[in-house]
């Protein structure tokens, strides 16, 4: 089973939208990890469907290394992002766990991520799932039930 970490912060409405459509698309396939940078954003991963929840910067960092795919928006990948819930702990890990990340190119920080195309949500969070996350998700046995 491929454990999965949706990292968002705020009012977690972009994770809860990436744990719907990766449970609408791979069911019970995938193990997912709710990680909030707060109270707020962990429950509404875990309403939206997340096997197990945790929330601040020791529960980011200490599970960045036990997933095998991290899944958020790139603000995961900025110190100090999210008005500051995405702290330089919490990148470094991110950044140095092995895991695949598959980012979403949503940011309120002044980045700009150059070659983007400018989409709804929902058409992102279906590119994301469909067409990267699948590359990591085994097919299904046929010798299982």
């Amino acid at each position: 089973m491929t454990r999965i970490a949706i990292i968002d912060g705020q009012g977690g409405g972009i994770g809860a939208a990436l744990i719907r459509k990766i449970k609408e698309v791979f069911g019970e396939r995938t193990e997912i990890w709710a990680l909030g940078t707060n109270a707020i954003a962990t429950a509404q991963m875990m309403k939206a469907g997340a096997n197990r929840g945790a929330t601040g910067e020791n529960a980011v960092c200490h599970s960045a290394f036990q997933v095998d795919v991290i899944v958020g928006p790139i603000s995961i990948m900025v110190a100090n992002a999210m008005m500051g819930e995405m702290t330089p702990a919490m990148v470094e890990a991110v950044g140095s766990a092995a895991a695949p990340k598959l980012l979403l190119p949503i940011t309120q920080e002044q980045v700009t991520v150059v070659g983007t195309i400018r989409e709804p949500l929902p058409h992102m969070v279906d590119r994301l799932v469909v067409e990267h996350l699948s590359v990591h998700i085994p097919l299904p046995s046929e010798d299982q039930p």
